[in-house]
């Protein structure tokens, strides 16, 4: 048999002429020692993810009233502040307390166990591990081709290795942390803006679209002669090229007729960092654009992580950051909290309800972008001094294009976190009937938001 090396390539004919298409590293080239849109289409729905880093006070967060018009502890009170639409920001976001990570006797990592049942519905069996794909991977898998990008990953931390969107144990989609980064790769040369003038498609584009077509035969007859570890390897390869053409494909249409679509302003001067007025601002910032890229039906999934689980945020001045302040704080006798940590429960929340309005300042066929919109923020823990994972702190903005009712308080009376991401699935319209594993596994959505 012929032996394939690392200049293998496929190879088939485009345009009268011939093409070529390289190949990622294989095993086979290794030794044995290797190791409403146009036309009355309706509007897009879009999800997002936001999270923060360890969580909250439950006495001073979870409200006590249920149902609509539920009352405002005082670490919600962000939620309180009055929109231009003349309704609260309250109105607009449902508080799910009371759901639980269950553990089925394997160890609670820390910061880990938490975040991962509630994203994947699956425990970890190590610590930093990820057991299966994060919700808003497993809904890009399944809308993410239907616009230029796939997924938009933000991060407040100004860090490129921490991102809580992963596809698998290995694959995760690494976040912009630049706010202007995230202008130029949105709204860069490759934009189609709708208010400029006649559009005319880029005939270089147009010969890059069909190649994987072109190689089709060659690289059928490859996979019948490599193993099992290098077919999934390919396919993976193969799904990405995919949808890099179908990302050309979208290119090739044209602007997208929106009638809030317009080319994003460039952001401000950024300071990326962990101090909390950074993040606060990269935070604004990124909504911004994200809110823009939105309109404009850039992409349909997103992600922003404001501080991750281990929270790095400090305020100015200090180096005691906020993770470190939950453990080596004392609580105040006199008040049963510790004050210095909890003031960055405010900030986070604050955090929260800037990027929400954001999102509901932008108009959108008979309502705003919010309303077509499902943005799920939750935190990794409870409280975070004793690594809580009743209870996780999970909140839903927007409406989902009708799926949803906003504006209601549910307790989950310790049920599984999983019913949430059910929910979350079912109303972006995926067929899932079950999310979770073992006493994770969850088959009934959080009907009181239910529309």
């Amino acid at each position: 048999m012929k032996r394939f090396d690392r200049r293998t390539l496929l190879r088939g004919t485009l345009v009268g002429g011939a093409v070529s298409m390289g190949l990622p590293l294989l095993d086979c080239f290794l030794n044995d020692n290797a190791t409403a849109l146009a036309q009355g289409a309706p509007l897009p729905v879009r999800f997002g993810a936001w999270m923060w880093g360890c969580g909250m006070n439950p006495g001073r967060w979870n409200p006590t009233t249920e149902g609509v018009g539920y009352d405002l502890p005082i670490e919600l009170q962000a939620l309180d502040r009055e929109l231009a639409t003349g309704t609260k920001l309250r109105d607009h976001v449902s508080i799910l307390s009371d759901f639980d990570v269950k553990l089925d006797g394997r160890p609670n990592f820390p910061h880990t166990a938490g975040l991962m049942g509630t994203l994947t519905g699956s425990l970890p069996l190590q610590d930093y591990t990820v057991p299966a794909p994060t919700i808003d991977a497993i809904i890009a898998a399944q809308i993410g081709g239907l616009t230029r990008f796939r997924s938009l990953e933000m991060s407040c931390t100004g860090n490129l290795n921490q991102s809580y969107s992963f596809e698998s144990q290995g694959v995760f989609n690494a976040p912009e942390i630049s706010p202007m980064a995230l202008y130029a790769r949105v709204f860069g040369p490759e934009f189609a803006d709708p208010n400029a003038g006649p559009f005319t498609p880029d005939p270089r584009l147009m010969l890059r679209q069909s190649v994987l077509s072109a190689v089709k035969d060659d690289r059928d007859r490859l996979f019948q002669r490599v193993g099992t570890h290098d077919k999934q390897r390919l396919d993976q390869y193969f799904t990405s090229v995919r949808q890099l053409e179908q990302q050309i494909a979208i290119l090739l249409a044209g602007p997208p007729d929106l009638q809030s679509c317009s080319k994003a302003p460039a952001p401000g001067a950024e300071s990326l960092g962990t101090e909390v007025e950074q993040s606060v601002s990269t935070n604004r910032l990124m909504a911004d654009l994200l809110s823009f890229a939105l309109a404009c039906d850039q992409t349909r999934v997103f992600s922003m992580m404001f501080s991750d689980r281990i929270s790095g945020l400090r305020q100015a001045g200090s180096s005691a950051q906020h993770h470190q302040l939950t453990h080596d704080e004392p609580l105040d006798p006199a008040i049963g909290y510790q004050p210095e940590a909890t003031e960055f429960v405010f900030i986070c929340m604050e955090a929260w309800a800037d990027f929400v309005e954001r999102l509901e300042a932008v108009p959108e066929g008979d309502g705003t972008l919010l309303d077509n919109c499902l943005v799920f923020g939750h935190s990794d823990v409870s409280l975070a001094k004793v690594h809580g994972i009743t209870g996780i702190p999970m909140m839903i903005a927007g409406a989902a294009g009708g799926a949803l009712r906003p504006g209601v308080h549910v307790r989950g009376h310790t049920s599984p976190t999983t019913r949430v991401g059910l929910t979350i699935q079912q109303a972006m319209g995926l067929t899932t009937e079950s999310f979770g594993t073992q006493s994770m596994e969850a088959t009934q959505p959080v009907s009181e938001i239910v529309a």
